[in-house]
């Protein structure tokens, strides 16, 4: 087999072998914590999961629909209730797998199973980062809880969605290479 780059869409280069998707060849699944995702972020990671045949499961404690004419996508709803959809994803998504999320402490939870994880803006959480950004969280919620202000996230914008974009394609690279054992 040979591999070469494919960098057909938006300049996206990802590893292929030539006649395999990356699903069939290593099994990489694509988790979006669908409750608070932007839209823009569903949208790109849904072109990349058709583009490179890779599963996308949008997991939600509402209904959601999956994109038509796009196989690789599909929609998990659970029950509602406080971190129900973010339990569902941190007990199914294997190590390896690629999880997009902006809650920390589902991030940190996945990062110590060994799957990578990027949020919406395009920040990725590593075993390095993610429990000074779950301190942070922490150290946030007892002021808002103290009823102190803190303000919030700024809107989603373009220069989140490319960092997005980029992110996402690093770690489907690197999940590409450590899955082959390359």
């Amino acid at each position: 087999m040979r591999r070469h780059i494919d960098a057909r869409y938006n300049g996206w280069g990802s590893e292929r072998i030539e006649g395999m998707s990356l699903s069939t060849r290593i099994g990489v699944k694509v988790w979006i914590d669908a409750d608070a995702a932007p839209r823009d972020v569903k949208e790109i990671t849904f072109r990349a999961g058709k583009r490179l045949e890779l599963p996308v499961v949008m997991v939600a404690n509402r209904s959601l629909q999956a994109p038509r004419g796009n196989p690789f996508v599909s929609a998990v709803r659970v029950d509602g209730g406080p971190d129900v959809a973010d339990r569902y994803i941190a007990d199914t998504a294997s190590p390896g797998d690629v999880a997009i999320t902006a809650d920390i402490p589902l991030a940190a939870a996945l990062v110590e199973r060994g799957v990578l994880v990027i949020d919406p803006r395009g920040e990725e959480y590593t075993a390095e980062n993610v429990a000074e950004r779950l301190s942070v969280r922490d150290f946030m919620d007892s002021l808002r809880g103290a009823g102190v202000e803190t303000g919030g996230a700024r809107p989603f914008g373009d220069r989140d969605k490319h960092a997005f974009a980029a992110a996402l394609d690093r770690v489907l690279t690197r999940a590409a290479r450590s899955r082959s054992g390359g």
